[in-house]
């Protein structure tokens, strides 16, 4: 891409006349690319090589989407089953402790050495169990040389950082703790009963052991539970420091929160949970048995008291929402919202489906055990639809929809608010299920949904993913880290009938006024590039304020990032190469250009000079 002022000038005035708002790349932290000779086998927007991706990129963009930045585990690279608060310490720059400003606590060798032998560095892959181990290496070398010869200020900002996010600094420090106790990173395997349940007593007996074995443990492992926290302290700083140069750049940085709680997560808060339940899935096309995730519920029970005011729960959630929206003012994007609104649940040890107990936490007034949280009654309900169906719930009262949003209201927009934002810094992924309690809520409190068009069906003229139907306050996008390339779904659609009905729609969305229409479809159904870039002219096109753009669509890879239901070093591994300066990007010049044609002659006469310093570029 590269433009120069003038060029960069005229491409963000085409936008603005499109009317978009934002403009945001998306880039999980571990897929920004190195800068040469710091290859340590994962990215992380903190490095050399992250802060190129955000001068390459600014200017044009005016926002980053990262994914979520939890810590994960050794035998799970998906960002998401990380942490709610821990950052993942792979997003360590480790190059900047062997530098002055950290008091050379990294021995410049021990980097060196890692970049040598990380044998993804000719790829643009994570390497992700390498990694792993090498950090945990590395930052054990760190930590004690900071102990030794940190400087003074330094360590006064550490015991500050302690002092001010105790709350959930201390518990996770604890588990990294008991993780060494007993050789396991995955607590349900652990041996003692009480370190099991450690922050969740059930008597005052109980609670008096557990204060002592705390001691215990806080003694045993004094050092690696202090290392813990100057890791999260080291981060804290670099990611501070990245997020402001960003900023000074004209790039907002917007953060992921999952649907999921970590296994760290489940451990620390449990006492908040719904005994023998988890969140999931039901039957779908995709999965006859549906997805039994595994992750835990936050019982409704303690989520608000009776008055309506936070439980502890709901203040644990309105607290890590106040992190995420502090930390990150470019916004949050919610994975599936649905787990917010209208989640689906089944018992633990069963398959999510009706037949085994399964059923929406909130939706089910006939159930044996759930109906105790259900929000219609039977009468709201289509009764001859089944429990997962969308549209089961029929009817809704204002008060209704009131409570399926409560969680909305005042933990997730509450806590925007509090931090100096408004709910328009709420991505809401509402892709997939949509119950009718969730498309009331989204309604309710105007949330910005998706649109993800490369998922729009064509047989349906007014799916809500296509061109002509997309409104203004909403995310509009080609594909998410979920998806393959568009390069990739436009080879598929290549001489199919499918293909054809896609064609077929952009025609009559993208080029109202041609002559040649027939001539058009038939380029569309046989042109695989041609196909792509009329997709990508299609998100520009159409009334949404706000564009979402994967890093693989936007530099023309032609891989996947994320394989849903695959696990293992392989996935969630791909990266923005290290020479991306030198790979061909999309036409954005030419793909505004077209955008602005097919709003229409008299849009298009309007907009002439426009039109013209666009092909000049």
């Amino acid at each position: 891409m590269s433009f120069d002022e003038k060029a960069v000038k005229i491409v963000r005035q085409a936008l603005d006349v499109l009317g978009k708002k934002n403009f945001a790349l998306i880039v999980h932290g571990g897929s920004f690319p190195s800068a040469e000779g710091e290859n340590t086998g994962f990215g992380s927007m903190n490095t050399k090589g992250g802060r190129d991706l955000i001068d390459y990129v600014s200017g044009i963009f005016n926002a980053i989407q990262l994914g979520p930045a939890g810590k994960t585990k050794s035998c799970d690279s998906s960002p998401y089953t990380g942490t709610i608060f821990s950052t993942n310490p792979l997003f360590v720059d480790l190059k900047e402790l062997t530098t002055d400003a950290w008091s050379n606590i990294l021995p410049e060798d021990k980097f060196n050495e890692i970049v040598k032998n990380n044998p993804n560095k000719n790829d643009n892959k994570t390497a992700y169990s390498y990694a792993f181990n090498q950090y945990a290496d590395a930052l054990n070398h760190a930590y004690r040389n900071f102990l030794q010869k940190g400087s003074n200020s330094l360590k006064k900002e550490f015991e500050e950082y302690k002092h001010l996010n105790n709350r959930w600094l201390d518990r996770d420090s604890i588990y990294e703790a008991l993780c060494i106790e007993h050789q396991n990173d995955y607590w349900p395997l652990w041996q003692s009963d009480i370190d099991k349940k450690l922050f969740a007593p059930d008597t005052i007996e109980e609670r008096l052991e557990h204060g002592r074995r705390l001691v215990e443990i806080s003694k045993k492992y004094a050092y690696d539970i202090d290392k813990y926290k100057f890791i999260q302290f080291v981060l804290k700083k670099q990611n501070g420091e990245v997020k402001e140069y960003a900023k000074n750049k004209g790039i907002k940085m917007i953060a992921d929160r999952q649907v999921a709680f970590s296994d760290r997560d489940s451990w620390a808060y449990q006492a908040y949970f719904l005994p023998g339940w988890m969140l999931g899935c039901p039957p779908d096309y995709f999965s006859k048995d549906g997805q039994a995730w595994g992750f835990p519920v936050l019982d409704p029970e303690k989520m608000f008291k009776e008055d309506g005011s936070l439980g502890k729960a709901g203040v644990l959630l309105k607290n890590l929402y106040k992190k995420m929206f502090r930390e990150n003012p470019g916004g949050v994007r919610i994975d599936h919202i649905v787990g917010l609104i209208d989640p689906w649940v089944y018992k633990a040890g069963h398959k999510p489906k009706i037949e085994e107990g399964a059923g929406r936490l909130y939706s089910s007034p006939e159930h044996e055990f759930l109906s105790k949280y259900a929000i219609p009654s039977m009468e709201d309900l289509d009764t001859t639809l089944e429990a997962d169906k969308e549209k089961r719930v029929k009817t809704l009262t204002d008060e209704q929809i009131s409570k399926y949003g409560a969680l909305i209201e005042k933990i997730v927009i509450a806590a925007a608010e509090e931090e100096g934002l408004t709910k328009d810094a709420i991505v809401c992924e509402d892709l997939g299920t949509l119950t009718n309690p969730v498309a009331a809520v989204m309604k309710k409190y105007e949330l910005l949904g998706m649109r993800l068009t490369q998922f729009v069906v064509p047989e349906e003229p007014k799916h809500p993913y296509r061109c002509c139907n997309i409104t203004e306050k909403c995310w509009a996008m080609v594909g998410t880290h979920d998806n393959q390339p568009i390069s990739m779904w436009a080879k598929s659609m290549i001489n199919t009938h499918e293909g054809y009905l896609h064609a077929k729609n952009l025609v009559e969305d993208l080029y109202a006024e041609a002559s040649n229409k027939d001539d058009i479809i038939t380029r569309l159904t046989k042109d695989a590039e041609f196909l792509k870039q009329t997709k990508l002219v299609e998100i520009f096109a159409s009334k949404a304020e706000n564009i979402q753009i994967f890093f693989t669509d936007f530099f023309r890879i032609d891989d996947v990032y994320n394989r849903p239901g695959t696990s293992g070093d392989a996935n969630w591994s791909l990266r923005v190469p290290d020479n991306f300066r030198e790979l061909s990007p999309i036409d954005l010049p030419e793909i505004l250009k077209q955008a602005i044609i097919s709003r229409g002659s008299e849009f298009a006469k309007e907009n002439a000079q426009l039109i013209e310093e666009l092909s000049e570029i």
